[in-house]
């Protein structure tokens, strides 16, 4: 069982993003040199508030039949949003939209930011406002928090993991449609760093497209790069290698970093080896927790894991009246 006590890997986390720290603004280039150095943008206002209203309207459709039947429309009430299991929370200013859409009225103190560990028990956010705004948008707002701080809270168990060494996790495209800058924005809440955040800004050749070229001379992989080289000077490029053959071709037509896919540590160790200094290295492919650690220890400079966006459970956040 993983814990939670990410004190130097979360909480003072250099690679970890302001707005992740409860601080207003952050940098792109938080680790000048490597070629994943970005995060994702800040999240915007506007883009959280369509996606709560989104949200809200598929849970609501004409009324809260419940709701709007049994508690007077002048009610008011206080109620705590509450961790009733240890977690890294992200996506609190989507809890916050959700009851605001329903009453302009709702009023909130936070007591955690995103990014901050969160103990058992502990209370996250109190709202204060009318009683039917704060039923009708709970189930909302639990959504969103609970599925964003489940992202950012398997981020940091993987960071903790690889503590210590060179490698650095990062995310994939395997995200949910739609949500895809949401669960980025949480996995850099749990200390990650993001891959390329869609098919437009990095090269990367896959097996597929190697496949496509394999008649091409004098190999593939040299062609693919020499074509993307011509036609996007200014983007870095990525080769996918599943063998070692593959990686002596990616690193004498100057790719700038092979992925290793599905490479055993041994494997690892030596494609390390040949590309020292001439291009980094990313592991990729069924990466666990329990095996993240002797990945990292290979000396590859990235590991990016799928899984901390398509299999991230939902943490257990709970809403409670309080007055």
């Amino acid at each position: 069982m993983w814990g939670l006590n990410f004190a130097s890997g979360v909480n003072n986390n250099p690679f970890l993003p302001a707005f992740c720290r409860g601080s207003p603004g952050f940098s792109d280039l938080l680790f000048l040199g490597l070629v994943h150095a970005q995060t994702v943008e800040a999240l915007k206002s506007e883009e959280i508030r369509q996606a709560v209203r989104i949200a809200l309207q598929e849970d609501l459709g004409p009324g809260d039949v419940t709701t709007e039947a049994t508690i007077p429309e002048e009610m008011t009430a206080t109620a705590e949003l509450r961790a009733r299991e240890p977690l890294v929370l992200a996506g609190l200013a989507f809890a916050e939209t959700a009851f605001h859409e329903l009453s302009p009225a709702v009023r909130f103190t936070r007591t955690v930011s995103d990014g901050k560990n969160v103990a058992t028990n502990k209370s996250i956010l109190q709202i204060t406002g009318p009683a039917r705004a704060l039923l009708s948008a709970e189930r909302v707002a639990l959504n969103f928090v609970q599925r964003l701080s489940g992202i950012a809270t398997l981020t940091a168990q993987f960071v903790q993991a690889v503590e210590g060494t060179a490698a650095r996790i990062l995310d994939t495209r395997k995200t949910t449609p739609g949500w895809r800058r949401f669960e980025k924005y949480a996995v850099n809440c749990g200390g990650g760093r993001n891959h390329r955040m869609g098919l437009y800004d990095m090269v990367l050749v896959k097996d597929n497209h190697l496949a496509a070229l394999k008649h091409e001379s004098p190999n593939a992989i040299a062609a693919a790069i020499e074509r993307a080289r011509a036609r996007h000077p200014t983007l870095k490029i990525e080769v996918e290698a599943d063998t070692l053959e593959q990686v002596d071709q990616a690193a004498a037509a100057g790719c700038d970093l092979i992925l290793l896919d599905n490479m055993n540590p041994v494997q690892l160790r030596l494609a390390v080896q040949r590309c020292k200094s001439r291009c980094q290295t990313e592991a990729s492919g069924g990466i666990t927790l329990a095996t993240v650690r002797a990945i990292a220890e290979t000396g590859v400079d990235f590991i990016s894991i799928g899984a901390l966006t398509h299999s991230a459970r939902a943490v257990d956040i709970g809403l409670d009246f309080v007055l």
